[in-house]
């Protein structure tokens, strides 16, 4: 029972955090509906670079969701999650590069989504890691 619940808990967070990456990436389009305040600094192809990698972002979850769905292989998720809490050096690192300050916002984005995929594809590999030697126990 308590399982179940810590479960259904972890997957409400994570396709929640799911809905948070994809409209927080495509909103970065927007400068009114942004989740992230762009620096002043960022102009021309600066700005459209950082924009385009969220848009790229955001269909790139949308495909490894459907892979995920219809594979039924959650556990992708994991190194998902991964790549997501590395992107907070990759953007640090971008705005060094460009001598530019980058939103802090994107860290905290980048670790509450990175860690949500993380938890979700771990608790996925247990439960079928469970499963499997349920039934191997049972033939």
């Amino acid at each position: 029972m308590l399982f179940k619940s810590i479960k259904l808990l972890l997957e409400a967070n994570f396709y929640i955090s799911v809905i948070v990456l994809i409209a927080g990436c495509l909103l970065s389009v927007s400068d009114s509906y942004s989740l992230f305040e762009f620096n002043e600094d960022l102009y021309g192809a600066l700005d459209n670079n950082l924009r385009i990698i969220m848009i790229y972002l955001a269909m790139t979850e949308a495909m490894i969701l459907m892979y995920c769905f219809f594979r039924h292989n959650f556990q992708v998720m994991i190194p998902v999650g991964f790549f997501l809490v590395m992107m907070i050096g990759s953007m640090r690192f971008y705005g060094e590069i460009n001598a530019i300050s980058i939103d802090e916002n994107f860290s905290l984005f980048f670790l509450y989504t990175g860690i949500s995929h993380i938890i979700y594809g771990v608790m996925v590999r247990i439960e079928k890691g469970s499963t499997h030697k349920h039934t191997e126990n049972n033939q």
